[in-house]
């Protein structure tokens, strides 16, 4: 039988896991310095299926303007290529001798905005995952049999708390990143 401290713990996974997938995401955004974490959102098509930049090539940070993207296999350098310009990151790379470089654009008001947008968006999603993790739990929370109405009164209100402390962090989060990008 499924007890209300089980139902919290699993609404508490299920946030963290929205909280982690938003910094991960926030990684890739990249404020005028190159990280090699920047391309870990892209995925490459490549052998018939979709991989992540880290499991087709290695990204390294030589440059504080620069990404060198080494492909394991020469071959897919075409694929890898397109996947980095297609991934709505403002990037354009350049094949050079089975290395794909990777030149950072200067950043302009304009771009920041754009990124901030980006990174908004990002904190949203995060947001939407913790609140249907929120109505997931109010849900078992409702379905409970042989708990008193108060227990699940009082179980809602730390359900509530728990959501509001994830939405505070994905807050302060996007308030760190939005800082970071408009920084010049």
């Amino acid at each position: 039988m499924t007890t209300i401290q089980q139902i919290m713990k699993e609404t508490r996974t299920a946030m963290d896991k929205a909280l982690d997938a938003a910094k991960r995401e926030f990684s890739g955004l990249h404020a005028g310095k190159a990280s090699p974490t920047m391309l870990d959102t892209v995925r490459v098509e490549v052998y018939g299926t979709h991989m992540t930049m880290n499991q087709v090539a290695t990204v390294a940070a030589p440059e504080p303007r620069l990404l060198v993207v080494t492909p394991f296999d020469k071959a897919n350098g075409k694929a890898i290529e397109k996947a980095i310009r297609e991934a709505n990151l403002g990037l354009d790379p350049a094949a050079q001798g089975g290395i794909i470089r990777v030149p950072l654009p200067s950043m302009n008001e304009e771009r920041r905005k754009e990124l901030v947008k980006v990174a908004h968006k990002y904190a949203e999603d995060g947001k939407i995952a913790i609140r249907h993790a929120r109505t997931h739990g109010r849900d078992g929370l409702k379905k409970l049999t042989g708990i008193s109405e108060d227990d699940v009164k009082h179980a809602e209100k730390d359900l509530q708390k728990l959501h509001d402390d994830f939405i505070h962090k994905v807050d302060d989060m996007i308030k760190a990143k939005e800082a970071e990008i408009m920084s010049v």
